[in-house]
């Protein structure tokens, strides 16, 4: 993804920016652990978006994407009142399952705080498997560019 001029302004198109909150704090005052899983998904459903995949508009035809799998490393700890910028990027994709990293990153100070990744599938109402290739090939096009600019981008 290139970012994109928007009145005169450079917006990247693949930082998605959280400004911490304090109910997200624990008792020693750092946001607590589970939050950043949070923080995944809102900028999974984020950079769906940005790439022309709506999950609004999945889910009107009828496809899901449940989270097979999450993980999360802590590198430092984020405080209320930071703002911190989460970088996904599509690790691989093939029509059926979709695995993401993630990095949260000072806005401030730029210091890499947590990486994760999560991985999903795409199902139908009935719980039975989606070719997103098959069934919805304008979201699998979406996907694939969106994985061939996150590895361009990498080199």
């Amino acid at each position: 993804m290139l970012p994109v001029k928007d009145g005169g302004m450079e917006i990247d198109m693949k930082r998605y920016e959280h400004q911490t909150q304090y109910y997200e704090t624990d008792q020693m005052g750092i946001i607590h652990h589970s939050n950043y899983i949070r923080w995944f998904e809102s900028a999974r459903i984020w950079y769906m978006d940005q790439i022309g995949v709506n999950y609004a508009e999945m889910e009107k035809a009828g496809i899901i994407s449940p989270v097979l799998e999450v993980n999360c490393v802590y590198k430092s700890m984020v405080h209320f009142g930071d703002v911190v910028e989460i970088i996904p990027e599509i690790e691989s994709y093939n029509g059926v399952k979709l695995e993401l990293s993630y990095r949260i990153m000072d806005k401030e100070s730029g210091e890499l705080r947590t990486v994760g990744s999560s991985s999903h599938c795409f199902l139908n109402r009935a719980g039975r498997p989606v070719s997103l290739k098959k069934d919805r090939p304008i979201f699998d096009a979406a996907f694939r560019q969106a994985m061939e600019a996150d590895h361009e981008t990498e080199g």
